[in-house]
C-alpha cells in the first residue's frame, strides 16, 4: 500500500506520475475489499468508481472545486483520497466514518443527505450561489450521479434548469447499468443506446421510442434529431441532441481508463458551460465474488470473508423475508394484487414475487412520487397495489400519498421496510418520521406488527381495505419470536394484564418484547401493569382510550419520533374523550441520529427496558406524592366538619 499510504490529500494524488495510477487503483481496490469486508458497507459501487474518482481529484481541486456524489455511498474512494484512509477501520461504526459524505468529517464533503437524485439540484444551487458571490470563475462545481439516481424525477427537474443556463457545471453520469440492481426504464434504454449506437437510423429509432416519453425535454430532443439540425451524416455522435438542449455531451468514456477520463474531464472543465460527461463503469470491478453476483454486484454487504465473499455472520429470519413470503402467498390467492417498488426489488423483498408474477410487478426506478400516484391509478383500474419502499423514502412521496391516494380513496398498501432506528446507515436512513408524517393523512391507516405472525395477519387485513391507503411498517433486521396475546379487546391485543393494574403500557410494533420486560421490572417494584399492542396504531383504537380510563398512568413506547408520533396521537384521543389520565411517551428525540449500531442508538435515546422502567417508576412516585397530600387534606376537612346532620 505504498502509493495509497502516501496520499494525504488530493494534492499528493496530483503529484503522482501517470504511469503509477493503475497500481494506485489496484491498491485502493485491495483496501476497499479488506476494510469493507470487516465492517460491512457499500462495496460494489465503490469498486466501480476507483479510476473515476482518481481522475476527478486530479483534474479538479477539491475542496475549492465542489464535488457532490449521488448517491453518497459511492464516496469511499473520495474519502480515501481526501485524508481519511486511516479511519476506515471504523467505517459505519459509532464514532467512525460515515458510509456517506459527511460535512462533519471533511471540508471535501458538501452534502449529508443520501437520498438519491438530489445532487444535480445541489450542483445547480451551488453554481448559482457562487456566481452571485463572484466565485464561479475560480471554482468549479461537479456532480457525480449514477444512472440509477438519474431515473429520479428530481434529477430531471434539475437537469432542465441547468441546461437552460450558461454556468460552467460538470455533470458526470456514472453509468454502470445499476442502482441496487439493473437500472430500468426509458433512461436506461437511452444510456444503453449511447453506449452502442453508431448509425443514424438506430439513434432515430431510440429517440422516437424513448425520448418521446421523457417529460419536458423529450419531444424537443426528438424533433432536433429528426430535423437533422446538426447535419448528421452516416455516423451519428449523440452529443448533437444534448447540445440542442443546451448541454455539451462528452462520451461515452471508459470509466476504468484514467487517461481517457482525465482528458474528458479537462475538456468539460474548460468548456465554460454545462457539460454532461457520460462514463461507463463496472460495478464490483476487480473483485470476483462481486462480479459474479448478478443480482446486486455486492451493492451493500455485511461482514464477509474477503477471499470467498461469503457472509461470516449467520442471521435468523428477517422481517423482510417474512413479508416477502407472505406477499407471494397472498398473490397466489388474489389476482388483483400487484407489487411496486422504486429501484429496490431485492432489498424490499419483492424479488420472489417478481419471479412468480413478473407481469404483476413494477419497478419504477428511483421515483417514489411516481410509484405512489401510479399505484393510485392502478387502484382506480381495479387492482390492489402493494408499494414496498424503505420507511425513510416514503417522506419523498408524501404529497402523492395525501392528494393522489388518500383524497381519491385509493386502496393502496404501502409496506415500509427499515422503519424506526436503522443505525449504521446514519441520519438520512433512519425510518423515524413515517408515523408522524402519515398520521395527518385523512383516512389512512397504519399497522405496526410486533412479530412475524402479526405481520402476516396485518398485511392480509391491509389488503382488504379498498377505500383508503394503508401502511404496514416494520424494522430492519432479524424478526424475534412470536409474542402471544392473552386476548383481543376491541381489536387491541392484550399482552399482559395484572390484577389491579395502575399503569397501561401501549407497545408499538417491534417494541413488544421491550414493553413486556418493562412490565416485569415494574412488577418487581410493586407496580401492576397492563401491556397492549394496538396492532393498528392509526387511527388510535377506541379500546386503547377505554383502557386508559381504567389506569392511573399511560405509557407509550414507539420506534418513531415523539413529535407527532403515536404517543401524541394517544394523548389527543384521550383528551377528545375527556380521559384525564397522565401520559408518558417514549420515542425518538427530534434530532438527527449519528450512525452507530441500532442497539447503541436506542441506548443513547433511553429506549431500553432499564431506562424506560426507571423513568416510569419515577413518574409513578411523583403521581403518588401529588395525590397523597390531597387525600390527606380531604380527610382533615371531613373531620373538621364533624358528622353530617
Amino acid at each position: 500500500m505504498t502509493l495509497l499510504r502516501g496520499i494525504r490529500s488530493p494534492r499528493d494524488l496530483r503529484a503522482l506520475p501517470a504511469d503509477q495510477l493503475p497500481a494506485l487503483a489496484e491498491e485502493i481496490r485491495a483496501e476497499l475489499i479488506e476494510k469493507v469486508s470487516r465492517t460491512g458497507g457499500h462495496l460494489g459501487p465503490n469498486l466501480g468508481v476507483v479510476e473515476l474518482t482518481i481522475a476527478l481529484h486530479r483534474v479538479f481541486r477539491s475542496p475549492e472545486d465542489v464535488l457532490v456524489f449521488d448517491t453518497g455511498h459511492q464516496s469511499y474512494v473520495h474519502k480515501m483520497l481526501t485524508g481519511r484512509l486511516d479511519q476506515f477501520d471504523r467505517l459505519r461504526q459509532e464514532g467512525g466514518l460515515s458510509g456517506y459524505q459527511s460535512r462533519d468529517e471533511s471540508p471535501h464533503d458538501v452534502i449529508e443527505n443520501s437520498h438519491a437524485s438530489t445532487a444535480l439540484s445541489w450542483v445547480d444551487g451551488i453554481a448559482k450561489g457562487l456566481e452571485r458571490t463572484g466565485q464561479l470563475g475560480s471554482r468549479h462545481v461537479v456532480g457525480v450521479i449514477g444512472d440509477g439516481a438519474l431515473t429520479g424525477g428530481m434529477a430531471w427537474e434539475a437537469l432542465n434548469n441547468i441546461a437552460a443556463s450558461d454556468r460552467p457545471v460538470v455533470m458526470v453520469v456514472n453509468d454502470n447499468e445499476r442502482s441496487y440492481s439493473p437500472t430500468i426504464g426509458g433512461l436506461a434504454s437511452h444510456l444503453a443506446t449511447l453506449r452502442t449506437t453508431h448509425g443514424y437510423e438506430r439513434v432515430l429509432d431510440w429517440g422516437k421510442a424513448a425520448l418521446g416519453r421523457t417529460p419536458v425535454i423529450g419531444a424537443p430532443l426528438y424533433d432536433t434529431l429528426h430535423g437533422v439540425k446538426k447535419g448528421l451524416k452516416d455516423v451519428v455522435a449523440p452529443q448533437g441532441m444534448f447540445e440542442d438542449l443546451g448541454l455539451k455531451y462528452v462520451g461515452p468514456i471508459d470509466g476504468h481508463d484514467i487517461e481517457a477520463l482525465e482528458h474528458a474531464l479537462e475538456r468539460a472543465k474548460e468548456f465554460g458551460g454545462p457539460v454532461l460527461v457520460h462514463v461507463i463503469t463496472e460495478k464490483g470491478r476487480g473483485y470476483l465474488p462481486a462480479e459474479l453476483d448478478d443480482a446486486e454486484r455486492f451493492h451493500a454487504v455485511g461482514v464477509l470473508d474477503p477471499e470467498t465473499g461469503q457472509p461470516l455472520a449467520k442471521s435468523g429470519r428477517t422481517w423482510t423475508s417474512v413479508f416477502s413470503d407472505e406477499l407471494v402467498s397472498l398473490g397466489r390467492r388474489r389476482t388483483d394484487l400487484v407489487a411496486v417498488t422504486a429501484a429496490m426489488m431485492g432489498p424490499t423483498g419483492l424479488e420472489p414475487f417478481r419471479a412468480e408474477f413478473p407481469d404483476r410487478t413494477y419497478d419504477v426506478g428511483i421515483a417514489e412520487q411516481h410509484a405512489a400516484t401510479s399505484a393510485a391509478g392502478m387502484a382506480f383500474a381495479g387492482l390492489h397495489p402493494v408499494v414496498a419502499v424503505y420507511a425513510t423514502f416514503i417522506n419523498r412521496a408524501f404529497d402523492q400519498v395525501l392528494m393522489d391516494c388518500a383524497l381519491h380513496r385509493a386502496g393502496v398498501t404501502f409496506v415500509l421496510d427499515r422503519a424506526g432506528v436503522t443505525g449504521d446507515d446514519g441520519p438520512s436512513h433512519n425510518g423515524m418520521w413515517d408515523m408522524s408524517i402519515l398520521q395527518v393523512v385523512p383516512g389512512l391507516r397504519i399497522a405496526a406488527p410486533r412479530d412475524a405472525r402479526t405481520l402476516r395477519e396485518e398485511l392480509a387485513e391491509a389488503l382488504e381495505v379498498e377505500n383508503a391507503p394503508t401502511v404496514v411498517r416494520f424494522p430492519k433486521g432479524v424478526v424475534g419470536p412470536d409474542v402471544p396475546a392473552l386476548h383481543r379487546h376491541g381489536g387491541v391485543d392484550v399482552l399482559r394484564a395484572d390484577d389491579d393494574a395502575s399503569v397501561l403500557v401501549v407497545s408499538v410494533g417491534a417494541f413488544a418484547e421491550l414493553s413486556l420486560e418493562v412490565a416485569d421490572r415494574l412488577a418487581q417494584q410493586g407496580i401492576a401493569v397492563t401491556v397492549v399492542d394496538p396492532r393498528w396504531v392509526c387511527p388510535v383504537p377506541e379500546a386503547v382510550v377505554d383502557l386508559a380510563r381504567a389506569h392511573r398512568l399511560v405509557v407509550t413506547v414507539e420506534d418513531n419520533s415523539r413529535t407527532g408520533g403515536i404517543g401524541s396521537a394517544v394523548a389527543a384521543a384521550m383528551r377528545d374523550a375527556e380521559v384525564d389520565v397522565p401520559l408518558r411517551d417514549f420515542g425518538i428525540e427530534r434530532r438527527f441520529l449519528h450512525h452507530a449500531s441500532r442497539a447503541s442508538v436506542l441506548s443513547a435515546l433511553g429506549l431500553t427496558a432499564q431506562d424506560v422502567s426507571r423513568a416510569v417508576v419515577e413518574t409513578v412516585a411523583r403521581l403518588e406524592h401529588t395525590v397523597e397530600p390531597e387525600a390527606a387534606a380531604d380527610s382533615a376537612a371531613a373531620e373538621d366538619a364533624g358528622p353530617s346532620a
